[in-house]
């Protein structure tokens, strides 16, 4: 059995894996679209919103919903897509192992 000292080395360089991935998480971006384009919507890692394109074609239909629906399923997706890139990360990190309160 290891000894106390060996183990918390190993939590220390655990730590500091888990805040290199989350920092370079926060620097990636990641895009989705909706309506075969009409909408696209791009956020970070941190999955904060960066940007919402609407294509000037959405608009003419004058159909607020369904523009509301197009913007709502693109951020929804993106934001999605950076989670499932978040947890990919961090299973490999981890070992599949789920640390609480990580994501």
């Amino acid at each position: 059995m290891k000894n106390m000292g060996d183990i918390l080395r190993q939590a220390q360089v655990m730590q500091n894996k888990l805040s290199k991935m989350q920092q370079e998480m926060g620097t990636k971006e990641f895009e989705a679209s909706s309506g075969g384009g009409m909408v696209s919507a791009r956020v970070s890692g941190r999955q904060e919103l960066l940007a919402l394109a609407i294509d000037p074609g959405a608009l003419e239909g004058g159909d607020v919903e369904m523009l509301q629906d197009l913007i709502l399923a693109a951020v929804n997706e993106a934001m999605r897509i950076a989670k499932d890139s978040m947890e990919r990360e961090m299973n490999a990190l981890t070992g599949g192992i789920k640390l609480p309160g990580m994501l």
